[in-house]
């Protein structure tokens, strides 16, 4: 069977050498440390907010998924979004990668200054310049996926992450990730989704619940459907819920958004 995540890795290092050839990396750099440098904006806490929410859900814009295909062709950034905040969402995940999942670093741009709540860049992260694009873009947080990352890579990521005002989600599948979690990683996500066969599983998260560091916030991701699965997660320590599909693939996803949490 093919991997998927090994293809997508691959095409990501093609599209950032491709970024970098149109603005050099040290271009980049320049722009994003005269902004911090100048003040800039504060990024919004996405722990804090799933901390002290009561869903701690995190509503995802997703348009299409590589097992899939599309699941939202038409679906515009600005509405879902706004109306995913107006529904109770805790935060909001992006997705930037366009080849496979339909997203491109703009949706971030153009919510930004509307959104009063943290939004997660959720990409293939295997490079810095990635980072300062994400703060670049308005993004809060950044997801970084033990399963494409050495850990040496993943720790020097997650540091520079916060060197630029970033916070982290680290996110794994198995027992043997644990190992990536260090200092510098503010959010564990457990993905209920292989990313080899993009399988979907939720009850990955019940069988990791116990190994995960009690000292970070915990997060599940992909396939949560029904509100009693959340309930269920929440009891296990989880504080934060990535949900995506089961929204998008509705024809007004905030009123979905809004619908789940009637049932919390």
């Amino acid at each position: 069977m093919k991997d998927i995540l090994e293809e997508i890795v691959a095409h990501k290092r093609v599209e950032v050498a491709q970024q970098k050839a149109v603005v050099p990396a040290q271009t980049l750099y320049s722009q994003v440390d005269a902004e911090l440098l100048n003040g800039g904006r504060i990024p919004l806490s996405m722990r804090n907010a799933l901390a002290t929410s009561s869903t701690g859900i995190i509503a995802e814009f997703k348009r299409k998924s590589p097992s899939k295909g599309w699941i939202n062709q038409e679906a515009e950034v600005d509405k879902v979004v706004a109306a995913y905040e107006q529904n109770g969402a805790s935060a909001i995940s992006i997705l930037t990668d366009e080849q496979f999942f339909g997203g491109q670093m703009r949706f971030i741009t153009r919510v930004r200054e509307s959104v009063g709540i943290p939004i997660l860049r959720k990409d293939f992260i295997i490079d810095e310049y990635q980072l300062y694009q994400a703060r670049l873009i308005g993004a809060d947080a950044v997801l970084l996926i033990a399963a494409c990352l050495t850990p040496d890579l993943c720790r020097s990521l997650a540091a520079k992450a916060h060197e630029l005002g970033l916070e982290t989600l680290l996110e794994v599948h198995s027992e043997s990730e644990l190992a990536y979690v260090g200092d510098n990683v503010d959010m564990v996500g457990v993905n209920n989704r292989n990313l080899g066969t993009f399988h979907t599983d939720v009850q990955n998260s019940f069988r990791l619940a116990e190994l995960l560091p009690h000292d970070k916030l915990l997060v599940s991701e992909s396939g949560i459907s029904n509100p009693d699965t959340l309930k269920a997660l929440r009891q296990s320590g989880f504080r934060g819920f990535l949900i995506g599909e089961t929204f998008m693939k509705t024809s007004d996803p905030g009123q979905s958004l809004n619908d789940f949490i009637s049932q919390l």
